[in-house]
C-alpha cells in the first residue's frame, strides 16, 4: 500500500553541531523533513513524525522525548549498534527499528586484518624506532596459521572471518547458537564455550553488540582465560570490555597487547594510561569509517524508505528484544 507523499513527515536526529546528512534532497521531494539535535528540538519535531532517522548513535534524547512520538512507525539507525536506542517503551511497542548493517562490514574487517598484521610484524615498535632515527633489526611473527576468535558472528564477524581466512589465519566464532558447519568459520561455538575457546586463540576480536549480556563480558576472568601471547581487538562497543581489568591485564602481561577502536569513555581522556602503553594500538572510533560513508548511509536509508513507502518489508530489521539485527 503506497502512502500519500504529502502526509509523510521524516525527522532526522543528529548530534549537536553535526552537519545535515548528504543526499537528502530526494527525500525532501517526497516528505516533510525536520531536523533535531537534542531533547528540546526533538520534542518539538517528533509530534506528527512517521519516520525517524538517527545519526547520533549515542543519543539519549529519544527516550526523553518519547512521550511526544504520536505517529512514529519506524526508526532507522545509521549505525550498526543500536544499544542507545533500546529502552523499554520502544522495545515493547510497535515501532519498527532498522540499522545500517552491511555498510561498515568490509572496512571494519580490513581494520581488524591490519591490526593483526601490525602486531605480527611489530609495526608499532618500528614506528617508534623510525621516530627516534634508530636502526634495529629483529625477527617478527608469522600470521599464517594463527587462530582468530571472533566474538560475535554476525555480518561484521563474518566479513572478518572471510578476510583473515584469505590470508591463512584460522577463524573461529562465538555466537548465541553453535554451528558445526559454516562457510566462513572453521566452527562457530556457543556463548557457553567462550572461556574454553579463549584459551586457544592468538587473536580475540570483539564484534559483538552491546547488550545486557555482553556489557563487561571481557573482565579479569576473561583475560585470565586467554593466552599470555594473545592480543585483543575491540571494534564492537567499548563497554563490552572492563577497562580497569584490561589495564591490569596489559600491565602485568596477562595478555600481550590490544588494538582498541572503541572505549567505555569517548573521547578517551588525554591523561588516560592507555595512551602510554607500548603494547596498545588505539584509534578514535573510526574502524568502519571510509571516504563517502555518510552518503552511503543516506543511500541505504533512502532504499529502505522506498520499501516503507510501498508498504513492503524493511531490510535490516532489529530484533528489539535482543538488541541487534539478524
Amino acid at each position: 500500500m503506497n502512502r500519500p507523499d504529502k502526509q509523510i513527515v521524516v525527522t532526522v536526529l543528529t548530534s549537536p553541531g553535526e552537519p545535515e546528512p548528504p543526499g537528502l534532497d530526494a527525500l525532501r521531494a517526497r516528505a516533510e523533513v525536520r531536523f533535531a539535535s537534542d531533547e528540546q528540538t526533538l520534542r518539538a519535531t517528533l509530534p506528527g513524525t512517521h519516520v525517524l532517522m538517527v545519526t547520533d548513535f549515542r543519543t539519549e534524547a529519544l527516550v526523553a522525548a518519547w512521550p511526544t512520538a504520536d505517529k512514529l512507525e519506524w526508526i532507522h539507525a545509521t549505525s550498526a549498534g543500536v544499544d542507545a536506542l533500546m529502552f523499554p517503551e520502544l522495545i515493547d511497542g510497535p515501532v519498527k527499528v532498522t540499522n545500517a548493517r552491511g555498510i561498515f562490514d568490509r572496512t571494519i574487517a580490513e581494520y581488524v586484518l591490519c591490526t593483526i598484521l601490525m602486531f605480527a610484524k611489530d609495526f608499532p615498535h618500528s614506528i617508534r624506532l623510525q621516530l627516534e632515527h634508530r636502526w634495529q633489526h629483529r625477527d617478527t611473527e608469522r600470521a599464517e596459521g594463527k587462530q582468530v576468535l571472533i566474538v560475535g558472528a554476525g555480518s561484521i564477524g563474518r566479513q572478518i572471518a572471510r578476510l583473515v581466512k584469505a590470508v591463512g589465519l584460522i577463524p573461529h566464532g562465538i555466537a548465541r547458537t553453535a554451528r558445526k558447519e559454516d562457510p566462513d568459520f572453521v566452527a562457530v561455538h556457543g556463548n557457553d564455550q567462550l572461556y574454553e575457546q579463549l584459551a586457544h586463540a592468538d587473536y580475540v576480536v570483539i564484534a559483538a553488540p552491546l547488550t545486557p549480556q555482553t556489557e563487561g563480558l571481557f573482565d579479569a576472568t576473561a583475560f585470565e582465560a586467554m593466552k599470555n601471547t594473545a592480543r585483543l581487538i575491540n571494534i564492537g562497543r567499548g563497554p563490552v570490555v572492563n577497562t580497569d581489568d584490561l589495564l591490569d591485564a596489559l600491565y602485568y602481561r596477562v595478555i600481550a597487547g590490544a588494538a582498541l577502536d572503541v572505549f567505555e569513555e569517548e573521547p578517551l581522556p588525554e591523561d588516560h594510561p592507555l595512551w602510554a602503553m607500548e603494547n596498545v594500538i588505539m584509534t578514535a572510533h573510526m574502524s568502519g569509517d571510509f571516504i563517502g560513508w555518510r552518503r552511503a548511509l543516506t543511500d541505504q536509508f533512502l532504499e529502505n524508505f522506498d520499501r516503507w513507502h510501498r508498504g513492503e518489508e524493511l531490510f535490516n530489521p532489529v530484533n528489539k528484544a535482543l538488541g541487534y539485527a539478524g
